[in-house]
């Protein structure tokens, strides 16, 4: 080997070690990228004191320095039996205040598929995070239902469980919902389960920080993949006065339940209620889905005080590191903070340490004339506890969006314990501008632990292009074109009260928001929400104009422009839709201009045709159709070939929204386009076949005619035979006398249909015919000379031939579909002819007959409007797919309107501190039940203190109770055999299956603890009635009680209906022989 090859080999191998170490080094900053990557905010939800139900309420409330302090409620406990000015006192509260939500007994449990008996069971902090949950995910314009079984994860945290007080802890107390209903570990996995997702679920209870150490959780989860969405918070409400007294005792309240934090007279923290969420995804990923980014979180750090001073006692070294790791996580300097958002509890220990620590990390990057500016939202709202966190955050991510850091309240004397002349800190006790500038606003937001775990997170201004993208650009900002065509708006609630609110929301929200984009608006509504069975359809131009029709609908106007709506619930089995495709007289000059131009997909359809007709026509299909050529319109040969693609297009455009037909009918020419979409032949060969046709049909003689019309008003002129090779042609009548009864209804072309016998033209056309590449139909297909079903004939070349001369089956082919119950019935033309022909003919009743296109309307405009109607009739929509070719942006709309009712525990006795509340003594009842007089005086000797007097009262006393107790048994057992007894008396199966329907309603009633006056269908599955698995063993154990027969936990698998129970109850009750298979 040569010096020459030796160095060759070297730079080769030098090469390909580069080429390595380029693709490691590209590795690994790839992987250090995903480790640091921002985590994009693009939804939000809460629920704070002062009515804060929503962000725009929250922020509302901050930027006018509410302060929502309020004396506990009687609805919560008796204040005066617990509250007691002297800290020193056992069991007792030194404040009457805090920070309270309104109503929190109130929940709509059925929207969430929960019964009354599992919804009263149910924590109200659960009910609260199911609400907030599904509010956040609307916020950031995610259908719920669409992230099913999806990677999406679950961080939640809590810190109190007041319910469990007011439940009771007796053992005698537990019902089947209890452990899920109270447990605190079952808020995030009960959320999970209802939204069906599969990602990271954890419920984290790290005291006052745990929704900051949730938020922190998700965001890790997200960078390291275990899941594509997050959702975090946390949540917390003060129900029973345990926790109160607890901390009266470690003197941690200030008597006025005020924190006022930083100040000279703070003495303790104020309890505070509340609940927050926020969706998170990546950053890269938020962009890629078009997501409308709020803010950014850039990192966040955990850590712990460790060996402190004392458990509970912050360490401010330990808060030093924290915020450190922070901004190393971050990468970010510590000048690059503009605002910190403290724990600021309002302690006299707490607060000097905190600022102390904050001074440390940022006094030397900041100075009196940039000072660091520091707040707690405390002030306003309370300690939030479990969920004081995500207050904090959610604080300064409006504080962000809307370039002010509101005021701190509470702050009138600075605290003497903190140096503030040697520290650049600032306390906002006014409104303060942070305005955009070129350098990103940071912000930071601390949570510190009761016991020590310590949490801050990092949070930036979105990405300005993302700003700008927000969905604030007016109708000016869309274009003109763009502000004067059509949108749909689309609205559904699970209940028709619900739909009605939700449209009072929307017309507020556009008088509210004029800014937004009508455009946008109708995107986020239409693919960034669940659709429920009531829906509304609103088309318009502008949101003041569909606002003005939502006014109109909910003040109870009926037929109101642009409006569609249905009274009653679509129903969950598909409505069967029927396309019909028309023929020539519905053209107009211009037809399917406007479509062209703004729909991609009907576009690219007719390119695709003009291409194929363009070497069979001496001119293009667009001058045909909207240029100097229109007026070739009136001849065959041009008028069907342009008809068959406009058509096409048209059905590929519905295709394209997700409307697929069930069935397709075509009249005259329109049967080309039908057969072609069903699949009896290509697009090419369609427009060839079509083509075949409209020569035949131009060559011929002017006076000679076929008739295409209905057989039942006039005879057949012309009878083609095609049997196997052998063609004849031939009249049944003189042509003159054939067309006389015609000339009414004649079309307005250049000929009216007609033939004489032409032998060579019907061989060039069977020429072509026999040319054809056929296939089955794929699609329900009505052959309309027949009237019924396509056969197998339909995809030969003699059918082809024949239908020629066979007259048109309209009224009979419209009469099957009615008859196969298609319910929907789109017109694929120009304009409506078919439906004015079905008018004529007493055909549209019992159906909905919509239109494509219209003269009288624009295009889309006309399209919208049947979309709606489809879409109110129950039609799944690709929502997606309407916008495709249009940029949108997601925006913050209304919200679901809850149709909350009262669900809570009933308990007869006022909350006491020193032992649980007992709701039943079932050993009492239990020797009722035995009639055990004996046992019973001890028992309650054991309980209670009796004078001598009363001992001797007690056993005639109980011997009157036991009596009246016994006397209710005998009734009790009566009712048990009562049911066995009636079956065993009917004489047929339909009165044995009404007895059982109506004996499973009342059982399933009893269960779940339905209200007296719902009513129950039998139809309804065990599903639409929020029953769940513990719940049927509880029917399926009072059935067998009852009747002695079970049904089967594979049947209750199958989510049967209540008459499908109370069938699979008789067939067991006939194979064990309680009733009589002759009766049956």
């Amino acid at each position: 080997m040569n010096a020459n090859q030796n160095n060759t080999d070297n730079r080769a191998l030098l090469a390909k070690a580069l080429l390595k170490l380029e693709k490691l080094q590209t590795k690994i900053n790839t992987l250090e990228n995903e480790k640091s990557e921002a985590i994009a905010i693009i939804g939000a939800g809460c629920r704070f004191p002062g009515k804060a139900n929503n962000l725009e309420a929250f922020w509302q409330l901050l930027k006018d320095g509410v302060d929502t302090i309020a004396e506990i409620p009687q609805d919560r406990w008796d204040v005066d039996k617990f509250y007691d000015s002297d800290p020193n006192t056992p069991g007792k509260i030194y404040s009457r205040n805090a920070c309270f939500l309104e109503q929190v007994d109130q929940f709509d449990a059925s929207f969430f598929g929960i019964s009354a008996r599992e919804a009263v069971m149910l924590d109200p902090q659960q009910r609260l995070l199911l609400e907030v949950a599904w509010e956040t995910l609307e916020c950031a314009g995610l259908s719920p239902d669409k992230l099913r079984d999806s990677q999406t994860g679950v961080f939640i945290g809590v810190m109190t469980q007041d319910y469990t007080q007011v439940v009771g802890s007796e053992p005698t107390s537990a019902d089947i919902h209890t452990a899920t209903g109270l447990g605190l570990c079952a808020g995030a996995g009960r959320l999970a389960y209802f939204l069906g997702l599969q990602g990271p679920t954890l419920t984290i209870e790290t005291a006052c920080s745990s929704s900051l150490v949730s938020v922190h959780l998700a965001c890790q989860s997200l960078r390291l993949k275990e899941c594509d969405l997050a959702l975090a918070g946390g949540v917390n409400l003060i129900l029973h006065p345990y926790m109160s007294v607890i901390e009266s005792r470690a003197r941690m309240l200030a008597p006025d339940g005020r924190c006022k934090t930083f100040d000279a007279g703070a003495n303790g923290m104020g309890r505070g209620e509340g609940c927050g969420a926020i969706a998170l995804k990546r950053l890269s990923d938020a962009i890629a889905d078009g997501d409308n980014i709020l803010a950014l979180i850039r990192g966040s750090a955990v850590n712990q005080d460790g060996r402190s001073s004392a458990l509970t006692v912050p360490n401010g070294v330990a808060q030093k590191k924290l915020i450190r790791q922070a901004l190393a996580n971050s990468n970010v300097e510590a000048a690059d903070i503009d605002y910190i958002e403290a724990h600021g509890t309002g302690t006299s220990l707490g607060d000097p340490i905190e600022v102390e620590a904050l001074g440390e990390v940022f006094g030397n990057n900041h100075s009196q004339d940039h000072p660091l500016v520091i707040g707690s939202v405390k002030t306003n709202i309370g300690h939030q506890e479990g969920a004081a966190g995500i207050a904090g955050l959610l604080k300064v991510l409006l504080a962000l969006q809307n370039e002010e850091i509101p005021p701190h309240l509470h702050f009138k004397k600075p605290n003497p314990r903190i140096a503030w002349d040697k520290l650049p800190i600032k306390i906002p006790v006014d409104r303060t501008p942070w305005r955009r500038g070129k350098k990103s606003r940071i912000a930071g937001v601390s949570a510190f632990s009761l016991v020590g775990t310590n949490a801050h997170v990092v949070l930036e201004e979105a990405p300005v292009e993302e700003a700008e993208g927000q969905g604030s650009r007016g109708a000016e900002e869309q274009g003109r074109s763009e502000s004067k065509s059509s949108h749909l708006l689309t609205l559904s609630a699970k209940t028709p009260e619900a739909l009605k609110e939700l449209a009072e929301r929307y017309q507020l929200h556009f008088n509210a928001h004029p800014q937004q984009s009508f455009a946008d608006i109708c995107f986020t509504a239409n693919t960034g929400r669940s659709h429920f069975p009531y829906r509304l359809g609103v088309v318009a131009s502008s949101a003041s104009e569909a606002g003005d029709r939502l006014a109109a609908w909910v003040a109870g106007e009926t037929n109101v422009a642009g409006i569609s709506h249905k009274p009653s619930a679509t129903s969950s089995a598909k409505a069967k839709i029927a396309f019909l495709f028309g023929g020539q007289g519905s053209q107009y000059l211009g037809m399917g201009r406007e479509l062209y131009e703004t729909e991609a997909t009907f576009r690219a359809t007719l390119d695709q045709c003009e291409e194929i007709l363009h070497q069979q026509l001496n001119v293009s299909l667009f001058e045909l159709l909207w240029g100097k050529s229109s007026y070739l319109l009136n001849e065959y040969i041009y008028i069907q070939p342009a008809l068959f693609a406009l058509e096409y297009a048209l059905y590929q455009l519905w295709r394209s929204w997700g409307i697929q037909p069930d069935a397709v009918l075509g009249d005259n020419i329109g049967e080309y386009i039908a057969a072609c979409v069903a699949g009896v032949f290509s697009l090419e060969d369609g427009l060839k076949l079509t083509i075949a046709h409209a020569r035949f049909m131009e060559a011929l003689p002017v006076n000679s005619a076929i008739a295409f019309t209905e057989s039942t008003q006039i005879p057949q002129p012309v009878a083609i035979s095609t049997d196997k090779g052998s063609r004849s042609l031939s009249f049944s009548q003189p042509v003159e006398t054939v067309y006389k009864p015609l000339a009414p209804q004649a079309e307005s072309i250049a000929q009216t249909f007609n033939s004489s016998l032409v032998e060579s033209l019907l061989a060039d056309f069977e020429t072509i015919a026999r040319q054809i590449n056929y296939q089955l139909p794929c699609i329900s297909l009505i052959a309309n000379r027949k009237g019924k079903v396509a056969d197998g004939q339909i995809a030969t070349p003699e059918y082809w031939l024949s239908q020629l001369g066979e007259p048109v089956q309209f009224e009979t082919s419209v009469k099957t579909l009615q008859r196969l119950k298609y319910e929907l019935f789109v017109e694929i033309s120009p304009g409506s002819t078919l439906q004015e022909k079905a008018q004529q003919r007493s055909l549209k009743a019992d159906v909905v007959w919509l239109s494509s296109l219209s003269l009288k309307d624009s295009e889309r405009q006309t399209l919208l409007t049947s979309l709606a109607h489809l879409y109110t009739s129950g039609v799944k929509v690709d929502w997606s797919a309407l916008e495709c070719n249009h940029k949108r942006h997601k925006v913050i709309l209304p919200t679901y309107p809850w149709q909350r009712q009262h669900y809570w525990i009933e308990t007869t006795e006022e909350p006491e501190i020193s032992e649980s509340s007992q709701i039943i003594e079932t050993p009492i009842l239990r020797l009722l039940n035995q009639g055990n007089t004996e046992e019973l005086t001890q028992h309650l000797q054991k309980s209670a203190t009796f004078t001598p007097e009363q001992i001797k009262l007690l056993p005639e006393l109980l011997s009157i109770l036991l009596n009246q107790h016994q006397q209710n048994l005998p009734e009790i057992a009566e009712q048990q055999s009562k049911i066995l007894e009636n079956l065993q008396k009917a004489t047929n199966k339909n009165e044995i299956l009404q007895l059982l329907t109506t004996y499973v309603i009342e059982q399933i009633a009893k269960v779940a603890k339905f209200d007296a006056n719902k009513t129950i269908d039998s139809k309804q599955t065990l599903i639409d009635l929020s029953i769940d698995s513990m719940m049927l063993m509880e029917i399926n154990s009072r059935i067998e009680t009852d009747i002695q027969v079970v049904v089967s936990v594979e049947k209750f698998m199958e989510n049967p209906t209540i008459i499908q129970i109370a069938e699979e109850l008789i067939k067991q009750l006939i194979e064990r022989g309680s009733i009589s298979a002759v009766n049956s």
